[in-house]
């Protein structure tokens, strides 16, 4: 439930929260004297830095969080909105420490790095509010291992009545059967790569994209069907495949979404471990060397 009530959690508390923050930045920005233009050298510039880099330390400890199951520092959820609005507020806090003040320098470095975790974690947002939806809505309800049940139940079936037609038929959808490719590596799984083949007669393997070519294959047979037993078994067969291709459909867009739902998140927890790197480095480098 935590993707579906993440953001209207006890009434959008966190919201409030970030608003009052960006409101208190700004005010204190705005407070800067004319002696200099604002920057994070200023004692207004401390405070918002202080208080940034107290925000990406305890941003970084949600992940933490999530794994004490016996912890009662609130709930995951009130954690997870708190993360996502306070998160969000870090890009007004960190604006205004840096006073506009971009160079190429460490400090412009971490501030970029503090940016992309944040834009990739407005990716993992959209994906935990709209993919787990999309998900079950594919799944119609059910797990990933009754679409692989049914599968192998088509399979079943039409490899017997693949073998009661001619031989080039019986090659050919048991070579689509033995060559339907799933899954793979990550480029194949996020954007559901087909690397299928059949045989074809006696030739070598030809693709089989979505299984379209194994079902006009067989299609084509059907004019040419010389006994009645023979015609109804090949409708019989045409109409297994192309029930097989929408069930690899449903698997391979499963995949998918599952694969984008995880995906981010092999991104965002290296590059939020570089910006603690970073900020660290700031520090050091603002209070030992500016």
């Amino acid at each position: 439930m935590i993707h579906r009530n993440l953001l209207s959690y006890r009434g959008a508390r966190y919201l409030w929260w970030s608003l009052g923050l960006i409101v208190a930045s700004c005010i204190l920005y705005v407070t800067q004297g004319d002696a200099q233009p604002p920057n994070g050298g200023t004692w207004q510039g401390y405070v918002l830095g202080t208080v940034g880099a107290l925000l990406i330390v305890w941003l970084t400890l949600l992940g933490i969080r999530k794994r004490r199951y016996s912890s009662t520092m609130g709930t995951v959820q009130g954690w997870t909105s708190a993360h996502v609005y306070l998160g969000s507020a870090l890009i007004v806090v960190a604006t205004l420490h840096s006073g506009l003040q971009i160079g190429w320098n460490l400090h412009t470095f971490a501030y970029v790095l503090m940016c992309v975790v944040i834009l990739s974690g407005f990716f993992g947002l959209y994906t935990y509010m709209s993919y787990p939806q999309l998900i079950s809505k594919n799944r119609e309800g059910g797990a990933r291992a009754e679409l692989f049940a049914e599968l192998f139940e088509l399979d079943r079936n039409a490899r017997a009545v693949a073998s009661r037609c001619a031989p080039d038929v019986a090659i050919a959808v048991d070579s689509s059967i033995e060559r339907t490719t799933l899954g793979g590596g990550i480029y194949s799984q996020l954007f559901s790569r087909d690397d299928s083949y059949f045989v074809r007669g006696a030739g070598k393997p030809v693709r089989n994209t979505d299984q379209q070519q194994v079902i006009d294959f067989v299609g084509a047979r059907l004019p040419r069907a010389a006994k009645g037993a023979e015609a109804a078994n090949l409708q019989q067969l045409i109409v297994l495949l192309c029930r097989r291709q929408a069930v690899l459909r449903r698997i391979r867009r499963d995949i998918r979404l599952y694969g984008w739902l995880k995906i981010w998140l092999y991104f965002h927890v290296p590059v939020t471990i570089a910006l603690l790197v970073a900020l660290v480095l700031h520090i050091i480098v603002t209070f030992f060397y500016w």
